[in-house]
């Protein structure tokens, strides 16, 4: 079957899935929390728009209606788990980790170097934040390459001397 434009259904089909392709992925993810089943989800949305493909007469329905085929999917899916799931007045020990300890490493790290000189902070973070060079670091600052590396290495060691992150490295 061909349109009007003389491309057959699988054609623009084809297209439209190579060009809007990776944001279906990106909302898939979003539904199943993972890229491996997210695949497997778009493809049966996929398969079900296809079938339905010259009912869609609008061409910026598309979207919606593999959404609305994703998340259709995906609740079926859920409910399918839901009924192998037992109650149970047991708990099973499970493994659960936590990761808080990002965004405290994180927060604990910058308040670190917000603690240093103001050309050490700048240098780390022009060095490892913004990952300049070296000598990228000394045109900017105006400084020579050397004061570059004195710099960073004064910045570094009184960073393994801070009480902070010493505790983090004990307890992290």
């Amino acid at each position: 079957m061909t349109s009007a434009a003389g491309t057959s259904r699988y054609e623009e089909f084809s297209r439209y899935v190579a060009e809007r392709g990776p944001a279906l992925l990106r909302i898939a993810v979003g539904l199943t929390g993972n890229r491996s089943d997210a695949e497997d989800l778009l493809q049966a949305a996929l398969v079900k728009t296809f079938f339905a493909w010259d009912r869609i007469s609008s061409p910026h329905a598309r979207d919606g209606y593999v959404r609305r085929a994703m998340v259709n999917t995906q609740i079926s899916e859920w409910r399918r788990q839901h009924l192998t799931v037992f109650p149970t007045d047991e708990i099973p020990e499970q493994r659960v980790d936590d990761p808080t300890w990002r965004t405290d490493l994180a927060d604990v790290v910058h308040r670190a170097v917000d603690r240093l000189p103001e050309r050490q902070r700048a240098t780390l973070i022009l060095r490892y934040y913004e990952d300049l060079s070296e000598a990228q670091i000394a045109d900017r600052l105006g400084v020579t390459v050397g004061t570059v590396k004195s710099t960073i290495s004064r910045a570094t060691a009184k960073l393994r001397l801070d009480a902070d992150l010493a505790i983090e490295r004990t307890t992290g």
